[in-house]
Parts: C-alpha cells; sequence; structure tokens
C-alpha cells in the first residue's frame, strides 16, 4: 500500500474490543462481562468500576482526557454529553477518575430532543444507559481524543429517545420469536438467536 499501513494491523486499534477487555481486566471481570453481554446476568457496580477504570486507562493510554455518552437521538445525527476525567483536588492538584457510575449512566437534557409532545419541565431530563453490546471507541477531532462510550437515550417515562433502544428490543423480540420456533422444531438445546 502506498499510505505505509496496513488496514489490518490498524482495523478496531481504538476499540475497547473483546480483545482489549481481555487483556486489560481481571480474569474473573472478563467472565463477568462476557456473562453481562450475553444477557445472562446483570453489571454490578463492583465490575462496572473496574471496567471504568479499566477503560480509562486504556482511553487515556492513547490520549484521551475526556469521555462522552454518544447516542443517535431521534434527530438523525449523533448526539454527546461530554464530561472530563480530571477531576480538581482542593489543593489545586488533580485526580484522573471515572467510576461505574459514570460509565454505567448519564443525564443529558433532552428538552432539545424530539419526544413526541408536551411534558412538565422535570420530565424534560433524559438519561443514557450503557449499552454493553457496542464497544466504547476513541474519536479523534481538532479540540483532542474523547472516549466515546456507546449508550441508549431514553425519557424520564422510559420512552425511546433514540434509534438505539427500538433496535435492541427488536432482537430481543426475535431472539424471543426465533427460540419458540427452534423448540417447536425440536431444538431444545439452543439459549439464545442473535439477528445479523
Amino acid at each position: 500500500m502506498s499510505n505505509g499501513f496496513k488496514v489490518e494491523e490498524v482495523y478496531g486499534a481504538n476499540c475497547f474490543s473483546d480483545v482489549v477487555m481481555k487483556d486489560r481486566l481481571p480474569k474473573t471481570i472478563y467472565k463477568e462481562m462476557l456473562k453481562v453481554g450475553n444477557g445472562d446476568i446483570e453489571l454490578s457496580k463492583e465490575t462496572a468500576d473496574v471496567v471504568a477504570t479499566a477503560m480509562k486507562d486504556w482511553a487515556m493510554s492513547k490520549g484521551a482526557t475526556h469521555y462522552t455518552h454518544w447516542f443517535q437521538p431521534l434527530t438523525g445525527l449523533t448526539a454527546e454529553k461530554h464530561d472530563s476525567f480530571i477531576d480538581p483536588e482542593i489543593d489545586g492538584s488533580i485526580v484522573m477518575e471515572f467510576s461505574g457510575k459514570e460509565l454505567i449512566k448519564g443525564e443529558p437534557d433532552a428538552s432539545s430532543f424530539p419526544n413526541g409532545g408536551l411534558r412538565d419541565t422535570y420530565e424534560a431530563r433524559g438519561y443514557t444507559a450503557w449499552d454493553v453490546s457496542s464497544p466504547a471507541f476513541l474519536k479523534e477531532d481538532k479540540t483532542g481524543i474523547t472516549l466515546c462510550i456507546p449508550t441508549a437515550f431514553f425519557s424520564y417515562t422510559g420512552e425511546a429517545l433514540d434509534k438505539k433502544v427500538p433496535l435492541l428490543k427488536s432482537m430481543e423480540a426475535i431472539n424471543t420469536a426465533s427460540l419458540k420456533i427452534l423448540r417447536l422444531l425440536g431444538n431444545k438445546t439452543a439459549k439464545k438467536v442473535t439477528a445479523s
């Protein structure tokens, strides 16, 4: 190639992929994340804290100083809620922190996104929730490098405000219906069907 690199050497280099998780997480936490990803168990606060630290350390090793909950609102574009890993101390120093709570959930203002009707002011809140089925990734632009955490975006009342929530729900519906069909056809061992 004339540009001096091979695609297979750089492909996925800026994704917190399964390979990166396996390398950076303790073995027990990695195995737990596989179960979380398969929908077998819920993500615990303790595991989220370990994953958040590993994700932050990986992102910072590649130059990131900020993170964002990245989502796809019904506007047809992507949106981001940015925060910094930097936590100032009273003495003027800083600590680089990123907790499991910050990884799992965010609270951007949903008032500027379409949600289908009038609502009270307190209902203008929107929430983002980490989608463990999509890998976090790094995005570089003129302002620097940001860790992007793919999330689902929903309203105060639980309504989908993005394109990901309906997709995830439809994938689960396909899984449920497919398992019923497999049972009718005599397959008693299948545990999950993944739409592709």
